[in-house]
């Protein structure tokens, strides 16, 4: 058995994915984001599934998967967190985090806790300005005014296989 397959019940997920747009090309992106979720990286027997699953290129594929930054075409650690450095969040101490990071977690020239349990990356604008700095975990999660106690209590919630409670930036209306 192919160790790279998609089941019956993604196949017809993807199908319904393809639906909505013209044409088989356009459903690249979901699918890959289908794919890299159920196999952890975008390697090239993943897009060679994706690619033949589509019927497309597999050079078209390859070309979207290593042009966009959330898909990851090689995963490093078994968490990828990604800090926003950008202005704001750089300015709100988000490179002082960064600095923080890189020393305490013994980081490596990639980006990777000695343990392999953490991969960091830093991350351009994550569009949560009002609440520098922000942290993404697995490109879903977000984590807001990180500072080094809230990233220890995020890393602990992660050693445990635990993704952190959905936080809600949103602010009633006063009237």
């Amino acid at each position: 058995m192919n160790a790279y397959a998609f089941t019956a019940e993604e196949r017809a997920r993807i199908e319904a994915i393809c639906q909505k747009y013209p044409t088989r090309q356009s459903a690249v992106m979901p699918t890959l984001w289908i794919a890299q979720e159920k196999f952890g990286e975008l390697s090239p027997p993943v897009i060679r599934l994706v690619a033949e699953t589509l019927g497309l290129p597999s050079a078209h594929v390859e070309g979207v998967a290593t042009f966009y930054t959330m898909y990851l075409t090689q995963r490093k650690g078994k968490w990828l967190l990604e800090l926003c450095t950008c202005f704001t969040c750089g300015e709100c101490g988000g490179r002082e985090l960064w600095d923080y990071i890189q020393t305490t977690l013994q980081l490596n020239d990639e980006g990777v806790t000695p343990d392999g349990l953490f991969w960091f990356r830093e991350a351009e604008c994550l569009g949560a300005c009002d609440t520098a700095p922000v942290l993404q975990i697995e490109g879903r999660r977000m984590v807001f005014s990180v500072n080094p106690e809230k990233l220890e209590k995020v890393l602990e919630q992660l050693r445990r296989g635990e993704l952190p409670a959905f936080e809600s930036v949103f602010i009633r209306n006063p009237e």
